[in-house]
């Protein structure tokens, strides 16, 4: 008898046996995926975990389809880092393997098919199967898996569908193909041998006769003087009144040179930074307590101000890393991020670096991980967001996390809800790798291990090349709303700097917390607000699309005419949002371009790429967006950044919102004059007395981080408590009141710790489910192991009851 253990990707806990030939027992290896059928009628792709000769007791075990590997694409390692987010985090082993592997690796008997289009195909070179599927394909649009087995009528027909995939032919229907090319723009600038003083009244002798020439090149001097970014060859033909070919006669008669910028923008000298990387002495110093911190400790935090270059010291650690032929890791927060970093990296690295997140379509992520897995040179550097910590590493020597206190580190939504930054510690453990932490303002349970010497600290207080930090201004919106000062939601103060700002050809960034226009409308005769119909909140007013949305469940509405409960006209909009910050700026300087990055600007696979490129092109002066904007972007010519109202992230119902907030207006304000000239932040708020913003005005890290730990230890929050979210859905409110109590009641009584609940949140019903939820504070003196398996008997014993079976009940650990 011989059997195979699988995990399928399913969100089941246990593993399931499925027997195999003697031939198959000895050629199976661990890590493996094989094709098994499951249920009734349906096929997974499973992966091997085991190869035993036990048979099962409880039922008969199936046989195996097929095996769809020649050697495993899975590493043991793997497995074993698997296991522990699901023992940590309370999910099943199933539902780590479906968020880990990409899902093309995970064909099932439901996925649909369908061919590539605009595709030239040699039918000579398919096997007779695979002519099959792609004649059937022409007949009709997608096929599913259960389909195409009809077609051949056989069984395992993986392998036919994974050769077409790899031939490029196939693709699977969650994808969305985009491509994206960069806009050259055509700049123009005097040839050299004109720049000298004798070079110009040459240049005019020369042009004496040629009048639409010399009006050309006359105005060309008028911008270059204005303006202190390159000219585009259609601008200055608009400031001459002109046409291009005057400007092509310029350029054949050798006066004017024309070039095109696309890549590095920042470079108008067309000479290329000279070489190799140095660091400055704070750096330098920083660099080698790095690496005396890694002699006795794995984990290290970089606690550097905002731009103080820690890119620069990655670089150079990863540049010692690559020589020992280890693998290294570089965790970012934000897809956006990436885009950025990529180009920085490349210069240094070449195709030594590869990119992974969920933005890559299927063939681009099964790349990266067949060259991660094989260790190929391609792959030695990997950058990517979180999903990018389950890639199948050969040698992991060292894994940079940067801006290691964001909160899209966690995964919120589907199980496995792990959080990065502590699941690359644990991965780095098992690969005897180290861990470098970065952060201008690191979350307080990391300074909180740093300081009590769980992990290395070295911290760097000055920006680099002595640039000085950003100076800033507060604005009280009382008092300038009650002085009538206030024009739309900018206060004179933001308005006169923006206007310095533009004069000097420099470029602003606004940030505002909300998409859409403005977050709720409301009847003026009888107070009525328009919520959505499936969950509890309002609807947002999106005015270019002039409809109402929920950003919750996407449920949308067109913009009502009138009040839906009294039918009265008088409509107004409360609140606002990026949109309407746009809107204002269109109108208050309408020679200036303006640009907005929220969610719905950057929807697609280069969304991101196009507004950060455009704006680094500086073909936009004013950037408004979301937190998007806060995190590590590097700007050079932004010498203002202005934050519309400070108040809306300081007074939520949560125990970070003072870090939170501090952290997010300290990043936003670092994006400010990171050049040579200081840069300027205006901070508009109701409240300037707020402890936290002044914090962030005295950039006072200590004094924030001194101030949450008092309040975190009276209301037992970590670092010194652990603690533990339940969350309950279900249609039905009284059968979830219930139900929730008695989970609740259990609980209380045999956990000797506080438990609180079970609590209606703020937002109590989403997509029509109600919800409730119960927090569990394990203190630390307490096993961890020991009360997460405790809490997971009690949750079996309320699947057991029948009457609660229908509730829904997903378990978040750490959930902050």
């Amino acid at each position: 008898m011989h059997f195979v253990e699988v995990i399928l990707p399913l969100s089941l806990a246990k593993t399931f046996t499925y027997s195999v030939s003697e031939a198959e027992f000895h050629y199976i290896k661990i890590g493996m995926r094989l094709a098994v059928p499951f249920g009734k009628s349906k096929i997974y792709t499973a992966l091997v975990i085991e190869i035993h000769q036990n048979k099962p007791s409880l039922y008969e075990a199936k046989e195996i389809h097929q095996i769809l590997d020649e050697k495993p694409i899975v590493t043991e390692i793997q497995i074993a880092h698997w296991r522990w987010i699901a023992s940590y985090y309370m999910c099943t082993i199933g539902d780590v393997y479906r968020g880990a592997m990409p899902s093309a690796l995970l064909l099932e008997s439901e996925t649909v098919i369908s061919q590539k289009t605009d595709l030239v195909v040699d039918t000579s070179l398919l096997s007779d199967d695979e002519f099959l599927v792609y004649e059937a394909l022409q007949q009709q649009s997608s096929l599913k898996v259960q389909d195409i087995m009809a077609i051949l009528n056989k069984k395992n027909i993986f392998p036919v569908i994974q050769k077409l995939i790899d031939k490029n032919i196939l693709i699977l229907q969650e994808e969305i193909q985009e491509t994206y090319k960069p806009k050259l723009v055509r700049y123009v600038r005097l040839h050299p041998k004109y720049e000298s003083n004798d070079g110009l009244s040459e240049l005019l002798e020369t042009l004496k006769s040629a009048n639409k020439q010399k009006e050309i090149v006359l105005n060309y001097f008028q911008l270059s003087a204005t303006e202190k970014k390159p000219i585009t060859v259609k601008k200055l033909v608009e400031a001459a009144n002109s046409s291009s070919a005057i400007v092509k006669a310029l350029i054949e008669k050798e006066i004017f040179e024309d070039y095109f910028l696309q890549e590095d923008r920042v470079n108008f000298t067309g000479k290329i930074r000279e070489d190799q990387l140095q660091l400055s002495l704070a750096q330098q110093k920083a660099f080698e307590e790095i690496k005396e911190s890694f002699i006795q400790k794995e984990v290290c935090l970089l606690h550097g101000v905002t731009s103080s270059g820690k890119t620069e010291i990655y670089i150079k650690l990863i540049e010692e890393y690559l020589e020992t032929g280890k693998q290294i890791l570089y965790l970012l927060p934000e897809i956006a991020l990436t885009t950025q970093l990529v180009g920085r990296l490349r210069t240094y690295f070449g195709n030594k670096v590869a990119v992974f997140h969920s933005k890559y379509n299927n063939n681009e992520r099964i790349e990266v991980w067949n060259q991660v897995l094989v260790n190929s040179e391609k792959a030695q550097v990997v950058i990517g967001a979180r999903s990018s910590l389950f890639l199948p590493f050969y040698n992991l020597g060292f894994i940079i996390v940067d801006e290691e206190h964001e909160q899209t580190f966690k995964q919120v939504d589907s199980a496995p809800r792990y959080h990065a930054r502590d699941a690359a510690i644990v991965l780095a453990h098992s690969h005897k790798a180290k861990v470098l932490l970065g952060s201008a303002t690191p979350s307080i349970e990391t300074y909180f291990n740093a300081k009590s010497g769980k992990f290395g600290l070295v911290e760097i207080s000055e920006r680099f090349g002595n640039v000085m930090m950003p100076n800033i201004e507060l604005v009280d919106l009382k008092d300038k709303y009650f002085r009538k000062k206030m024009t739309g939601h900018f206060s004179d103060v933001l308005i006169e700097e923006i206007n310095i700002a533009l004069s000097l050809g420099e470029q602003v960034i606004l940030f505002q917390n909300r998409r859409g226009y403005s977050p709720v409308i409301e009847c003026i005769t009888c107070g009525h607000v328009p919520q959505c119909q499936q969950c509890d909140v309002s609807l947002t007013y999106h005015k270019h699309k002039n409809q109402l949305r929920c950003h919750y469940c996407g449920y949308t509405m067109a913009k009502p005419t009138h009040c839906h409960s009294c039918s009265s006209v008088d409509l107004t909009t409360k609140g606002f949002g990026t949109e309407q910050i746009e809107q204002e700026l269109v109108s208050i300087f309408p020679n200036s371009k303006i640009g907005r990055m929220d969610q719905d600007t950057t929807r697609g696979k280069f969304g991101f790429e196009k507004i950060i490129d455009s704006f680094k092109n500086r073909e936009m002066d004013i950037l408004v967006g979301t937190q998007m904007l806060a995190k590590g972007l590097d700007f050079d010519n932004v010498s203002l950044v202005g934050i519309m109202n400070a108040d809306n992230m300081l007074y939520h119902p949560d125990f970070r919102a003072f870090e939170r907030s501090f952290q997010m207006m300290t990043q936003v304000a670092g994006r400010a004059g990171r050049s040579e000239k200081q840069g300027k932040v205006v901070i508009q708020t109701y409240n300037p007395n707020h402890n936290t913003i002044q914090q962030v005005t005295n950039n006072d890290y200590l004094g924030m981080y001194k101030e949450q730990l008092y309040d975190r230890q009276i209301y037992k929050y970590p670092p010194y408590f652990r603690i533990i979210k339940l969350t309950l859905k279900q249609r039905d409110f009284d059968k979830l009141k219930e139900g929730s109590m008695w989970l609740y009641q259990v609980m209380s009584q045999n956990l000797n710790m506080p438990v609180l609940g079970p609590e209606e949140p703020a937002i109590s019903r989403i997509r029509n489910e109600y919800i409730r939820t119960i927090i569990i504070k394990i203190p630390q003196n307490a096993s961890i192991v020991n009360t997460k398996k405790t809490i997971q008997k009690m949750l079996n014993s309320f699947e057991a009851v029948a009457q609660y079976r229908a509730i829904k009940v997903t378990s978040n650990v750490d959930f902050y």
